[in-house]
């Protein structure tokens, strides 16, 4: 284990329970927020062809420029 994962771990250890609780929470939010962001990428990415054809298109050309 690194030394700087050894010392955080030291430190979490170190604290009660109830503030353990927290940093769980706290790493929890962390890791859904971390994945929630990955499925708006992964949505915009998926969608960006379809939209494609829609903003592409020569009527809209004019707006392009502006």
């Amino acid at each position: 284990m690194p030394t700087d994962t050894q010392a955080l771990m030291a430190k979490i250890q170190a604290l009660p329970e109830e503030q353990i609780a927290e940093i769980e929470d706290f790493v929890d939010f962390v890791t859904t927020r971390s994945q929630d962001r990955a499925m708006v990428r992964a949505g915009t990415a998926a969608s960006a062809p379809s939209f494609a054809r829609v903003w592409s298109n020569p009527e809209d050309d004019v707006y392009d420029a502006l």
